[in-house]
């Protein structure tokens, strides 16, 4: 019987039994990680306020085994608020839909449970303070998360260089396929033609330039939140549930 504690954030809930749930988190050490927590679902039950989704959290948990990650799900026995973030998240429908996504592509970034993944863990905390926050609007923010996400699993996009054979941009043609931008000499079926300016502000998200971001037209943050979906949805596999909530 061991202990475990860290901190994480809370991705997903399920019911279970009368009382108690499964829930989800991405935390710093561990990774994804299940727990049961018990009588949760209880009316008095301070202990699963603290539990849901959005929500910042140090946790400790109960395992019969040598690892926090086996046989059987570990008992999450104590959980202290870090930051609820998701109280300004969830009365606002732009910021819900976009933490929501969020949390969703944190779950698929992350597949095997027990596998720490801190640069994705410090990105998913550092977008639901900002959204929560309400510093930019919810879908640049959004965007910025995705962009990132893809780049520290391995999948970063070029938005000026072609990807293909390293060109100097600007280049005009944009293939998910081929990982970004191409040259005309690159150019494989399917690519597509984007504004300057879509891709310009993908280029500032990816690196944090918000000043850039924030005084983007509307027009220009439609385009380039297509383009983020569609490379996203081509390295997953499949798209995220959640995008189709989102305000286009």
């Amino acid at each position: 019987m061991t202990l475990f504690r860290d901190d994480g954030i809370v991705l997903r809930t399920q019911k279970l039994g009368e009382a108690d749930r499964i829930i989800t988190l991405l935390t710093r050490g561990h990774g994804r990680v299940r727990a049961v927590a018990r009588g949760v679902r209880r009316t008095k039950s301070k202990f699963g306020a603290r539990l849901e989704p959005f929500s910042h959290v140090d946790v400790q948990f109960f395992s019969r085994g040598g690892e926090l990650v086996g046989r059987g799900l570990p008992l999450c026995t104590q959980s202290e608020t870090i930051a609820p973030y998701g109280g300004a998240i969830v009365t606002d429908y732009d910021r819900y839909t976009a933490g929501t996504a969020m949390l969703e592509t944190a779950e698929r970034f992350t597949d095997h449970e027990g596998e720490p993944a801190v640069q994705q863990y410090l990105l998913l905390v550092g977008a639901l303070r900002t959204l929560a926050g309400g510093e930019h609007e919810p879908r640049l923010v959004l965007d910025a998360f995705l962009l990132r996400s893809l780049a520290v699993n391995g999948y970063a996009p070029s938005f000026a260089a072609c990807a293909k054979c390293g060109l100097p941009g600007p280049n005009r043609f944009f293939s998910v396929s081929a990982g970004g931008v191409v040259c005309g000499d690159c150019r494989v079926p399917g690519s597509v033609v984007p504004s300057g300016e879509a891709l310009a502000l993908l280029g500032a998200l990816l690196a944090g330039d918000w000043e850039t971001a924030d005084a983007c037209e509307a027009r220009y943050v439609r385009e380039g939140s297509g383009l983020v979906a569609a490379y996203l949805h081509w390295h997953l596999e499949r798209g995220l549930r959640s995008l189709r909530y989102v305000e286009k």
